[in-house]
């Protein structure tokens, strides 16, 4: 057992449940995290766009309002170099051949030729703007060592006439650190949540994996068979059910072990009365037996005198044995008994026809109530009248002269049978132990029985779905009552194919 005890860590359940949330954590926080990052680098590069945009569009307007519509250029050179200094830009202006009336020269304004020649690729950038669109491009810059983003943008004139496009470069460096540090930022937040994860995992694994190690400690101990052991596990989840699961099993061995160390002691205690039973009507054969081999007895009389004793004590063995057997068949669960319509009323007829010559002996007076001429019910008629009859042999035998026996027949929502007599009655002390086998009180009158007949009465009325019970006092009789359920035609036909 301890041998089976051992699990090596990589196999127990903390360990994979730790492994597999810890996985489950750590990738999906990195997935995440990819994933911010790259939306943030695309919405703060969209941002850059859209800023540098507006700033060339107003620098566009500025140059349409206050220079081209003016025609007063002076001052726009220091205009634009103030404007690249302080906003870290590179503007150029590029006049538009094919306007009708081209920006002034004065403007700086580079020609569409020469500047193709000179920065072609921005040529098609500055195309675009001539078309009174707006474009940008980001690429690498080897001047500036970094990622650039380029905005042309129209230059309006007159009636809106694109005249020339304004072209602004600047360089992504300083978003680039900001993405940088807010990367740091994000790699700090995930990994602390990490941990702050991994704790809780922990603390999750080890609930759940704790009750499962309870639970197979007590498996292993109910298996090595202390059946008092419990779970101890209250909890109202899956696991909590199943606790309660392997409890309510520990319970049940119990009981199991309990009723097989009954069931123990019932077949010892079986063996010792059918010995006991059987030791005295042997131990009489013999020794009349020995009597009548020695010649002791010669007097014909007495010689027949003891072959009736030696009759009369095999009768009881055989009686004793039939009764067993009767008895074994009877608690096998496997044994079915062959049903049949039977009529209640019918039966008691037939059995007062019988015991009445035994009661007539004792001058005992047995009362039949009928509440119908025909009470139906399905049953064994030999097995029924069996029964009936080892419950009035009692009644008659326990019961002084001159005594009533009560017999009353009803049928409501079930058919009931009671048998009262005046007799004795019962101890309160026996009425829990009268239907066990071989159990007999110490009365005289049960001198000659064998205890099993209230067993074998108890086992036909469970055959036959019913039950039994006994209400008794001192000294006022006792009162057996069986219930039935009611016969039904469509029950026997079922059974019956």
């Amino acid at each position: 057992m301890a041998k089976e005890n051992k699990v090596r860590v990589y196999n127990r359940l903390f360990f994979k449940l730790y492994l597999n949330y810890a996985v489950m954590l750590l990738l999906t926080a990195v997935l995440i995290c990819l994933i911010f990052i790259q939306l943030y680098k695309d919405t703060a590069m969209k941002n850059e766009q859209e800023k540098l945009k507006q700033q060339a569009i107003n620098i566009s307007e500025i140059m349409t309002t206050n220079y081209i519509n003016t025609n007063n250029y002076s001052g726009f050179l220091d205009f634009l170099i103030t404007l690249q200094k302080s906003m870290d830009l590179d503007i150029w202006t590029i006049s538009n051949p094919n306007a009708i009336i081209p920006m002034d020269e004065s403007m700086e304004t580079n020609s569409f030729e020469e500047f193709s020649v000179d920065y072609r690729e921005y040529a098609a950038l500055v195309t675009s703007a001539f078309q009174n669109r707006y474009e940008f491009s980001i690429a690498d810059d080897e001047i500036y060592q970094t990622q650039t983003i380029t905005m042309a943008v129209p230059i309006y004139g007159a009636n809106r006439e694109v005249v020339g496009a304004l072209l602004m470069k600047t360089p992504v460096k300083v978003l680039k650190d900001i993405i940088d540090d807010s990367l740091s930022l994000i790699v700090i937040s995930s990994v602390v949540g990490l941990a702050i994860s991994f704790i809780i995992v922990i603390i999750f694994a080890t609930e759940l994996s704790l009750p499962i190690t309870r639970m197979r400690s007590t498996a292993l101990s109910l298996a090595a068979g202390n059946y008092h052991s419990k779970t101890g596990i209250k909890r109202n989840d899956e696991i909590g059910d199943l606790a309660k699961t392997v409890d309510i099993l520990s319970e049940k061995l119990l009981e199991n072990e309990i009723q097989r160390k009954n069931l123990d002691q019932m077949r010892l205690d079986f063996f010792a009365n059918v010995s006991h039973e059987l030791r005295t009507p042997i131990t009489v054969i013999r020794a009349y037996t020995e009597t009548l081999v020695d010649g002791v007895v010669k007097d014909e009389e007495k010689v027949n005198q003891y072959y009736e004793r030696m009759l009369l004590e095999c009768k009881s063995m055989e009686r004793l044995v039939g009764d067993l057997m009767l008895l074994s068949r009877m608690q096998n669960p496997d044994f079915a008994i062959d049903k049949e319509p039977v009529n209640l009323v019918q039966v008691f007829d037939d059995i007062n026809r019988s015991i009445t010559t035994l009661a007539e002996k004792k001058n005992i007076k047995i009362d039949i109530t009928k509440e119908q001429p025909v009470i139906m019910m399905s049953g064994d008629y030999d097995r029924l009248r069996q029964m009936f009859i080892i419950i009035l042999d009692n009644a008659i035998k326990f019961s002084d002269e001159g005594k009533t026996v009560y017999i009353n027949i009803s049928k409501t929502d079930k058919i009931t049978v009671s048998i009262k007599d005046e007799g004795i009655g019962i101890d309160t002390n026996d009425l829990e132990n009268i239907f066990e086998k071989f159990y007999k009180s110490n009365l005289r009158q049960n001198a000659s029985g064998t205890g099993l007949g209230l067993a074998i009465a108890k086992q036909i009325a469970i055959k036959h779905e019913g039950s039994i019970d006994v209400d008794s006092k001192l000294g006022e009789g006792s009162c057996f009552t069986f219930t039935f359920p009611i016969y039904n035609m469509d029950d026997m036909d079922d059974s019956s194919l």
